[in-house]
C-alpha cells in the first residue's frame, strides 16, 4: 500500500514536472498569443470601437485644464488627418480650444478646423464670433489662420461676413495675410458667384501689390473669377514683369500662364513674313555703310514692342528654375510668343529635364514631340539625348521614338534606322512593334530611304517573334501601296511565309495584297484562296472579310480558276455568325454574279472593287495637338479639358500701349544717376551715335534699377526694350559668325561694337596699331591686326572658322583709307587682268611651300597668324585617310549670270582636293569675271541661308577691272547633304542671291584600301546599310579603263586593286563626317551588271546609285 502511495506521488511529481517545464518552455519561445487565440480569450473588437476608444482617451485631454495635454492631443489628432484617419467625432472637443491662449495650439486648432469646417458647419457656426476676433490678433498667422477657417465654413448665411474679412485682409500690413484673402476670394466666389463684382475690386487693389509674396495668389484669384477682365492687367503689366523672378515657383506658373495670354491681345506677330528683328542690325553691320543702314531701317516692317521684349527678357533666366514646371511655363511661353529666332533658347533646359522623373519626363517629351513636327532644326543638335534607354518605360520609349521619327531628315537617316535597328530586337513587344511603325514612317517621309527601309521589314519576316512579324505585314502593305509596280517579288514572298502568320492583322493585309493586286502575282493568289476555303471557318472576322474581298476581285480577274472557289466562301459567308459576314457576302453575291435583281450594278462591280486605292499617309500622333497651349493638361490628354482658355489669335494692329504707363515715375529718376555712375566704364563701347548712346544705356541701366527695386515707369520700359534689342542683335551676330552658341555676357555685344569702334578711332587717332601690340593682353584685336579694341575685362573665344568669317565680312565695312592700310597687311586674290599685282598666300588653289619671303612688318605676322589659324594639311590627311583622285575631270556650273549680276558673272567647280580653311569642308573654286565697260568694287560674300551655314568666304576684292577675271577659293560644309548653299554675292552697290549645289558625288573624298579591308568594311555594311540595282551597261563602258572613267566621273573615290576583271571596287569617305562608302561593280553576262553601295549614309547611297546608273548606261 505503502509502495503503491509512493509511485503515485512520483508520478504525480513527474507530470508536475514536466508540466511547469512545458510551460516554461512555452514562455519562452512564445511570448505573443496567435490571432486565434486571442479570438478565443477575448471578445472581437471592431476597428471602430478601437478608434472610439482611442477617440475618447483625446476627448479628455483636449477637455483637460492642462495645456500640455492639450497640445499633445492636437498634435495626435493632426497626425491622424496627415494619415487619412476620420477625426470629425472630435470636432466639439477641439472646437472648444479655439480661443485658447497658447498661440501652438490656437495654431493646430485651426488646421483641424480648415479640414472639418465644412462638414460640421453647424458647429463652426458657433464659433464664428471667435474667428471675427482671432482676425483682429497680432500674430499674423492667426489672423491668416482665422481667415482660412472662415472662408471654409461653406453656408450662405456668413457670406457678408466673409466679404468684410477678405477686404479687411486685403488691407492688412502682413504680406501673408494679404495672400490669405487672395485665396479666400476663390472660396468665396465659389460659394456665391453673385460677389463677383465687388471680388473683382479686391482682386484689383491685391494686383497693385508690391509684395512677391501676393503676386502669384492674387494672379491665381484673377484666372479663376475674372480671367476675361484684361483691362485690371494693364496697369499691373511691367510690375508682374519685374517681380516674375522674385515670386515663389507655383506663382511664377500661374503668372506666366496668364502673362502668355495678355501678350497674345496685345502684341502683334513676331512670325510675319518678311519681317526684320535684331539680326536687322547684323545685315548692316556686315554688309553696308551708313546710308545703307538709313534705308533698311526705313524698310523694317516689323518693330518689337518694349513691353513684348520686356517680358521675354524678364522670363529667360528662369529657365535655369529647379522646378520643372517654372521651365516648361517658359518654354511654351517663348513658343508662343517669342519670334522665331529666338525660339532655340529653350531647348537646352527642356533637354535638361528629360534627366528627371519618369513622370516629368513624359509631359515634357510630349511637349517635344509637338515642337518637333513643326519645327525640327530645334531639337536635332540633341538627338542622342531622345535614344532609348533599356531603363525606360515603355510610354517614355515610345514618346522618345515619336520625337525621332520627326526628327529624322535625309542628313540624319542613316542614323536613326541603325537606332531603330536595335529597338526591333527590344524585348518589349509594344515598343519593338511601335519601333516597326516608325519605320514606316520614315519611308513614306523620306523617298531615298523608301528602298532601304522596304528590304530591312522584309528581312524581319524571317523573325522568330510573331508580333514584329505580323507589325512587319502591316507596314509593308502600307508601303508597297506607294509604289507597287515595283515590288512583286516582296507580294510573293508575303504569301510563302502566310501560312506561318497566325496574327488576324497580319494575315488580313496580306490577303489584301494579293487581292489588290492580284494582277501580278495570278499564280500565286488563286492558291492562297484555296488554302483560305478551307480554314474560313476557323478564322477571325477580319480575315473573313478580306478572304471574300480576295475572292470577289479573282472572279473578276481570273474567273476560269477561281469561279467554283469563290462560289463556295459566298456560301460559307451567308450562314456565318457574324452579320457584318453576311451582310458582306450578300452585296458581294449581287455585285459580282449577274443575275436579274443585280440591274445595272454589276456592270460597275470592277471600277468598284478594282479601282485605285491612294497610298495612306502616316502621320504623326502629335500632329493636331498644336491646337492646344502647350504645357496643359488639354494638350496632354489631346482633348479639351474643364477650364480651358484658348490663346487668342494675335491682333491685326496692336492696341495702344500706353494703356501699361504708371504715372509715378520719381523712383527710376532718382535711381537712373547712381546706376549711370557705376556702369560709367562702358561709356568707351559705342554703336550709335552719342546721343543714341547715352539714351539706350540710360534704357538699360534703368531696367537694371527696376528689377531689384520691383518698380517700372512707361518710359524707361520703353528704353528698356531699345537696350534689349541691341543685345539681342548682337547675340544674334555672335552666334551666327562663331558657329559654336557659346557668348558670354561680355561677348555677346563685342564684335559689333569692337568693329564700329574702329572706324571712330581710325578717324582719330593713327596710333593705334602700336596700342596694339603693347596691350594685346587686355585687349581683342581685330582679326586683321588693325588694333585693338578696348574690352571690359571679357573677351570672347571664337572657333577658327568664325574668326577667319569675321576677318573677311569685316574688309567690307572699313571705309577707303582703312583700307588702303590693310592693303600691304592682307593677301589679295589673284587678278588675271593685272599681272603687277603679288600671289596671295590665302589663294588656296595655289598654296604651296613657294612664297617664302614673308612680309617683314609684326602687323602682317599677326594678320596672318590669325587668318591661317586651324590651316593643318597633316592633320587633315591623317583623319581623312585620302589620297589624290586618280582622275579629276573638271565641271563647271553657271553662279551668276552676267545679265542678272549687272556685269558680274561667276562659275564654279570643284576641285577635288583637300579644303585647307577646314577638314569638314568641301573645297569650291569660284571664277569671277566682270563683263560691264565699269569697274566692280569691294566684291565679297554677304548674307547666308540658313544662318547655321559654315562657309569660309574668300577675301574681299577691293576692285575688278573691265573684261578681268579673277578665281578665288571658299570652303563650305555640306553635312553630308546635297542641300544648295544659299548666299548672296555683294558689290559695292548690289547684292546677288546665288546658291551651290553639289553633286553627291562630290561629298566625297577619295579612299585608300586593300582589297580584304574592303571585303572586311563591307561586311560590317549589310541590311539596311547596303543599296544595289542591277545596271544595264552600254557597249562602250565594259572595259576596265572606260568603267573606272564613268564611276569617277560622278564620284570622288578612290580605285581599290581587285584580282578579278570582272569586279570594281570603288572606296571613300564623307568629306563631313568621314563615313565610309564602298562601290562594287560586278558585270554579268550580256551587258548587266550589278552595282551595289555599302555605306550607313543611306540617303546618299540612292542618290549616288541614280547617278552612276544613268553615267554607266551612256554610250
Amino acid at each position: 500500500m505503502d509502495v503503491g502511495f509512493c509511485l503515485r506521488s512520483e508520478a504525480v511529481g513527474a507530470m508536475r514536472t514536466a508540466l511547469m517545464s512545458a510551460e516554461n518552455l512555452q514562455l519562452t519561445l512564445k511570448t505573443e498569443l496567435s490571432q486565434e487565440e486571442q479570438a478565443l480569450t477575448h471578445t472581437k473588437r471592431s476597428p471602430k470601437e478601437t478608434l472610439k476608444a482611442g477617440n475618447e482617451d483625446l476627448k479628455e485631454m483636449l477637455e483637460s485644464n492642462k495645456e500640455s495635454l492639450k497640445l499633445e492631443a492636437m498634435k495626435t489628432v493632426v497626425g491622424l488627418i496627415a494619415k487619412g484617419k476620420n477625426a470629425s467625432e472630435l470636432f466639439p472637443a477641439v472646437v472648444k480650444n479655439v480661443a485658447s491662449k497658447n498661440i501652438e495650439l490656437k495654431k493646430l486648432v485651426y488646421v483641424y478646423l480648415v479640414r472639418y469646417a465644412e462638414e460640421q458647419q453647424d458647429l463652426a457656426l458657433l464659433s464664428i464670433s471667435t474667428f471675427q476676433r482671432a482676425l483682429k490678433e497680432p500674430n499674423q498667422f492667426i489672423r491668416a489662420s482665422a481667415l482660412r477657417v472662415l472662408s471654409s465654413i461653406r453656408v450662405s448665411i456668413i457670406v457678408p461676413i466673409m466679404m468684410l474679412a477678405i477686404k479687411e485682409a486685403a488691407a492688412d500690413l502682413s504680406p501673408y495675410v494679404r495672400k490669405t484673402s487672395a485665396h479666400a476670394i476663390q472660396k468665396l466666389y465659389s460659394l456665391d458667384p453673385d460677389q463677383k463684382e465687388q471680388l473683382i475690386e479686391v482682386i484689383e487693389k491685391l494686383l497693385k501689390d508690391k509684395s512677391t509674396l501676393v503676386a502669384g495668389s492674387v494672379v491665381v484669384a484673377f484666372e479663376e473669377v475674372c480671367p476675361d477682365r484684361i483691362d485690371l492687367i494693364h496697369k499691373n503689366y511691367r510690375k508682374l514683369c519685374n517681380l516674375l523672378v522674385d515670386v515663389e515657383e507655383w506663382g511664377q506658373v500661374v503668372i506666366i500662364s496668364m502673362l502668355t495670354r495678355y501678350a497674345r491681345t496685345q502684341f502683334t506677330s513676331p512670325w510675319k513674313e518678311g519681317a526684320m528683328f535684331d539680326e536687322n542690325n547684323e545685315k548692316a553691320f556686315y554688309e553696308s555703310d551708313s546710308e545703307e543702314k538709313k534705308d533698311q531701317t526705313e524698310a523694317k516692317p516689323y518693330t518689337m514692342d518694349p513691353d513684348h521684349r520686356l517680358l521675354l527678357r524678364n522670363t529667360k533666366p528662369l529657365l535655369q528654375s529647379r522646378n520643372t514646371a517654372v521651365v516648361m511655363s517658359v518654354a511654351q511661353l517663348y513658343w508662343h510668343l517669342a519670334p522665331q529666332h529666338e525660339v532655340n533658347i529653350v531647348t537646352k533646359s527642356l533637354v535638361r529635364l528629360l534627366r528627371s522623373h519618369r513622370e516629368v519626363q513624359y509631359i515634357v517629351l510630349q511637349n517635344i514631340a509637338t515642337m518637333t513636327i513643326q519645327r525640327k532644326g530645334m531639337f536635332e543638335p540633341f538627338m542622342k539625348s531622345f535614344y532609348v534607354r533599356s531603363t525606360d518605360a515603355t510610354h517614355i520609349k515610345t514618346l522618345k521614338l515619336e520625337i525621332l521619327t520627326n526628327l529624322a531628315n535625309e542628313a540624319n537617316i542613316s542614323t536613326i534606322l541603325r537606332e531603330f535597328q536595335t529597338y526591333v530586337k527590344s524585348q518589349d513587344k509594344a515598343f519593338a512593334a511601335a519601333t516597326i511603325q516608325a519605320i514606316g514612317r520614315c519611308a513614306t517621309n523620306i523617298s531615298e530611304v523608301t528602298d532601304t527601309c522596304l528590304n530591312g521589314l522584309v528581312l524581319l519576316l524571317s523573325n522568330r517573334d510573331e508580333t514584329v512579324v505580323a507589325e512587319s505585314v502591316v507596314v509593308i502593305k502600307k508601303l508597297l501601296q506607294t509604289q507597287p509596280t515595283q515590288h512583286s517579288e516582296i507580294i510573293k514572298h508575303m504569301a510563302k511565309l502566310f501560312d506561318n502568320i497566325t496574327v488576324s492583322m497580319a494575315r488580313a493585309s496580306i490577303l489584301w495584297l494579293m487581292g489588290e493586286y492580284c494582277d501580278r502575282v495570278p499564280k500565286i493568289a488563286p492558291d492562297v484562296l484555296r488554302k483560305m476555303a478551307k480554314t474560313f471557318t476557323a478564322e477571325e472576322d477580319i480575315v473573313k472579310l478580306q478572304t471574300v474581298n480576295l475572292a470577289a476581285k479573282l472572279y473578276l480577274t481570273n474567273s476560269k480558276q477561281t469561279k467554283l472557289l469563290t462560289q463556295y466562301i459566298l456560301n460559307l459567308g451567308k450562314y456565318d455568325q457574324s452579320y457584318d459576314i453576311r451582310d458582306r457576302t450578300r452585296f458581294i453575291r449581287q455585285l459580282i454574279v449577274p443575275n436579274e435583281k443585280s440591274g445595272a450594278l454589276n456592270k460597275y462591280a470592277r471600277r468598284i472593287l478594282l479601282a485605285p486605292k491612294p497610298a495612306p499617309v502616316l502621320e504623326s500622333a502629335f500632329k493636331d495637338r498644336d491646337r492646344f497651349q502647350l504645357g496643359t493638361l488639354s494638350h496632354s490628354i489631346n482633348s479639351k479639358a474643364a477650364g480651358y482658355q484658348e490663346l487668342s489669335d494675335w491682333p491685326a494692329v496692336a492696341p495702344d500701349q500706353s494703356v501699361r504707363n504708371v504715372e509715378v515715375i520719381e523712383p527710376v529718376q532718382e535711381w537712373a544717376p547712381l546706376v549711370g555712375k557705376a556702369k560709367k566704364p562702358k561709356s568707351t563701347e559705342k554703336f550709335y551715335s552719342d546721343d543714341e548712346e547715352e539714351k539706350e544705356e540710360e534704357g538699360s541701366e534703368s531696367s537694371e534699377g527696376g528689377d531689384s527695386s520691383s518698380s517700372s515707369s512707361s518710359s524707361s520700359s520703353s528704353e528698356e526694350s531699345g537696350s534689349e534689342s541691341e543685345e539681342q542683335s548682337s547675340e544674334e551676330s555672335d552666334k551666327s559668325s562663331s558657329g559654336s552658341g557659346k557668348s558670354s555676357s561680355g561677348s555677346e555685344k563685342s564684335s559689333s561694337e569692337s568693329e564700329s569702334e574702329q572706324k571712330k578711332k581710325k578717324k582719330t587717332k593713327k596710333a593705334s596699331k602700336k596700342n596694339g601690340k603693347t596691350t594685346a593682353a587686355f585687349s581683342d584685336s581685330d582679326e586683321n591686326g588693325n588694333g585693338p579694341v578696348a574690352r571690359d575685362g571679357s573677351t570672347s573665344a571664337e572657333s577658327s572658322s568664325g574668326s577667319e568669317t569675321d576677318n573677311e565680312d569685316s574688309n567690307s565695312d572699313a571705309p577707303p583709307t582703312q583700307q588702303k592700310k590693310k592693303s600691304d597687311v592682307k593677301s589679295k586674290p589673284e587678278v588675271k587682268g593685272k599681272s603687277k599685282k603679288e600671289v596671295s598666300l590665302l589663294d588656296l588653289d595655289d598654296f604651296s611651300p613657294a612664297p617664302t619671303n614673308a612680309p617683314k612688318s609684326s602687323v602682317v605676322s599677326l594678320s596672318l597668324l590669325s587668318d591661317l589659324e586651324g590651316l593643318s594639311l597633316s592633320n587633315t590627311s591623317s583623319t581623312m585617310q585620302v589620297t589624290t583622285p586618280s582622275f579629276g575631270p573638271v565641271k563647271t556650273y553657271e553662279l551668276l549670270h552676267h545679265m542678272t549680276g549687272k556685269g558680274l558673272s561667276a562659275k564654279y567647280h570643284f576641285p577635288r582636293q583637300p579644303c585647307l580653311y577646314q577638314p569638314s569642308m568641301v573645297a569650291v573654286q569660284v571664277t569671277l569675271t566682270n563683263s560691264s565697260d565699269h569697274s566692280l568694287e569691294e566684291i565679297h560674300i554677304g548674307d547666308r541661308s540658313p544662318a547655321s551655314l559654315n562657309i569660309h568666304c574668300f577675301n574681299t576684292i577691293e576692285r575688278l577691272e573691265p573684261e578681268a577675271s579673277v578665281t578665288v577659293s571658299m570652303g563650305i560644309d555640306f553635312s553630308d547633304s546635297t542641300q544648295a548653299a544659299n548666299f548672296q554675292l555683294c558689290t559695292k552697290e548690289d547684292q546677288f542671291s546665288v546658291s551651290i549645289q553639289p553633286a553627291v558625288g562630290e561629298l566625297l573624298m577619295p579612299s585608300t584600301l586593300t582589297e580584304q579591308d574592303f571585303s572586311k568594311e563591307q561586311g560590317k555594311l549589310l541590311g539596311m546599310n547596303e543599296t544595289s540595282a542591277t545596271v544595264t551597261m552600254a557597249t562602250a563602258n565594259t572595259s576596265s579603263q572606260t568603267v573606272n572613267t564613268q564611276v569617277l566621273s560622278v564620284a570622288n573615290v578612290g580605285v581599290v586593286s581587285s584580282g578579278q576583271n570582272s569586279l570594281h571596287r570603288f572606296a571613300g569617305r564623307t568629306v563631313s563626317s568621314g563615313a565610309l562608302v564602298l562601290v562594287s561593280l560586278e558585270l554579268k553576262e550580256s551587258s548587266a551588271a550589278l552595282l551595289t553601295i555599302n555605306t550607313d549614309k543611306s540617303v546618299m547611297a540612292s542618290m549616288l546609285l541614280r547617278d552612276l546608273k544613268q553615267a554607266l548606261a551612256l554610250a
